[in-house]
């Protein structure tokens, strides 16, 4: 989403491949074997893993410094959120869903005293994207599988999606609700014990490992959905401004 943006913004030329892990093409597997997307080239320079790929951007890419600001609330106040969603979808208890809720309101009310856009200010920096795509696995994943809502009490909150959906640079990276999906129906089968090592003893758990891997034939002729709604009026958020 960072380079997303710095595209937008036009300060880099993007191009961006997606790849499919269960069936890697053969130059992919050549170039990096097993490694798992995201990876970065910039011009012929492989860079892998997630913080490798942030510090690149900040220091080498055209106005990729101006992503990543200084701002320890923010920092302190995102960085379990995710933790929390898979604690919800793990356990699918109130409790759990009460922490998630309990920290989204800490959310919204920095960005209620704050008045801004986005986190840090009227522009986006890197911490929006962080944020903005756990807050969509939030609403995609958490209402399939337990049904969990962002409470449309959180007004600020919601103000600050309204503006993301705005973004190119979002809505181009977001994947489809069925992938996030996909993502953790393949993580709760993998705690389950059905994909496992390549050493299994039996040919027939492997034959179900690999079948669990695989969305269903009906999941992939599905047409892409994306949830950008807004669940409060949207000419009462700019009101409100």
């Amino acid at each position: 989403m960072d380079l997303y943006l710095l595209a937008e913004l036009k300060t880099i030329s993007l191009k961006v491949t997606t790849v499919d892990m269960q069936k890697p093409p053969p130059d992919f597997r050549t170039n990096f074997e097993a490694t798992h997307p995201p990876i970065l080239i910039d011009n012929g320079l492989a860079i892998l893993e997630n913080e490798k790929i942030e510090r690149h951007i900040m220091k080498s890419v055209p106005g990729g410094h101006n992503l990543f600001v200084q701002d320890k609330e923010v920092a302190s106040l995102i960085e379990n959120l995710y933790s929390k969603l898979k604690l919800v979808l793990v356990r699918k208890d109130e409790q759990k869903s009460a922490a998630l809720r309990a920290h989204l309101q800490r959310i919204d009310a920095l960005l209620e005293r704050r008045g801004t856009r986005f986190l840090t200010g009227d522009t986006m920096c890197c911490f929006d994207c962080e944020l903005m795509p756990r807050l969509q696995h939030i609403r995609v994943a958490g209402k399939y599988f337990v049904d969990f809502e962002i409470p449309t009490s959180f007004r600020s909150l919601w103000r600050y999606m309204y503006h993301m959906y705005q973004l190119d640079a979002f809505t181009q990276s977001c994947p489809a609700d069925q992938d996030i999906i996909n993502h953790y129906k393949l993580q709760q089968l993998s705690t389950k014990g059905l994909v496992l090592s390549p050493t299994l003893a039996r040919q027939r758990k492997d034959d179900d490992a690999a079948a669990a891997l695989k969305m269903k034939k009906h999941e992939e002729l599905e047409t892409p959905t994306f949830t950008t709604s807004i669940p409060i009026d949207v000419n009462d958020l700019n009101n409100s401004e």
